[in-house]
């Protein structure tokens, strides 16, 4: 199971999406995220979840990529989709003792499910077809206008991307001291929860001296390199906006105008 998460993971491939100007992918893809949060109807979250389905299509990333990561946080989305059941008013639809399930429950159920996805699916995509050095030049250029603050962008961005491409790493980790525990005899997977604690406290421990060697490892290969986030340092790659860059700017104001017209046009659904 762990070693099927790919969250954090590049994916080389040949596509368009992955040329695309890193800085542009980071804003449509904190945009539509939180145009998620704003749909009031399942027209305009269609929108969204159509133009999420045309990008991976251009990605030429393997559909199957993507929906590793929705496996990852699978129960989490059903969980939380449950126990919004239960949570609004309307018109009654089930009920047994305490239990009461609405119209309104219901629809909040299945826009909380919705917007977990195209959470994912915009996350994914984004680090399936960005590289940790564009993302890193790409955070630290849209964060520039913070360093009149005296805020170090340098900093922040490099903190940011080291802390996402670890994930892929400490879950790998994770899976080999799992299999080596279990070839050692720990019940991990038990029915009995005491023995799973037991279990789970023998991983944990070999996992966080393993981080804390990683990290320092890191910061030693760093400060053998002479990386200073303080010096201003030239880009081998710098980022330009290209007019590719260009089209796909104008083709994700058209969808964003359309996400707004459907939202205001067709009636809210309630909560």
């Amino acid at each position: 199971m762990i070693s099927e998460i790919t969250l954090g993971q590049y994916y080389p491939a040949d596509s368009v999406v992955h040329k695309l100007d890193a800085r542009l992918k980071i804003i449509f893809t904190l945009v539509y995220i939180l145009l998620s949060f704003f749909s009031r109807n399942y027209y305009s979250i269609a929108t969204l979840y159509f133009f999420v389905f045309i990008v991976t299509i251009f990605s030429k990333i393997p559909f199957k990529m993507y929906l590793k990561s929705i496996k990852m946080i699978l129960f989490v989305i059903l969980f939380t989709s449950i126990m919004n059941l239960f949570y609004g008013s309307g018109d009654e639809v089930f009920s047994f003792s305490v239990i009461k399930i609405t119209q309104n429950g219901i629809n909040n159920s299945i826009f909380v499910a919705l917007r977990f996805v195209i959470l994912v699916f915009s996350s994914s995509i984004l680090t399936y077809v960005t590289t940790p050095s564009e993302l890193t030049n790409g955070i630290e250029s849209l964060l520039k206008p913070l360093s009149l603050f005296k805020i170090n962008v340098s900093n922040f961005a490099m903190m940011v991307t080291i802390a996402l491409r670890f994930v892929p790493t400490l879950l790998q980790e994770t899976d080999k001291i799992s299999k080596a525990q279990k070839a050692r005899g720990a019940q991990i997977e038990s029915s009995n929860l005491k023995k799973r604690c037991k279990a789970l406290i023998s991983i944990l421990i070999p996992l966080f001296m393993s981080s804390f060697r990683k990290a320092n490892d890191l910061a030693i290969a760093m400060e053998c390199r002479c990386y200073n986030c303080d010096k201003k340092r030239s880009k081998m790659d710098p980022l330009k906006f290209k007019k590719t860059d260009l089209y796909a700017s104008i083709l994700s104001v058209v969808f964003i105008l359309v996400f707004f017209i459907f939202n205001q046009l067709f009636k809210a659904v309630n909560f």
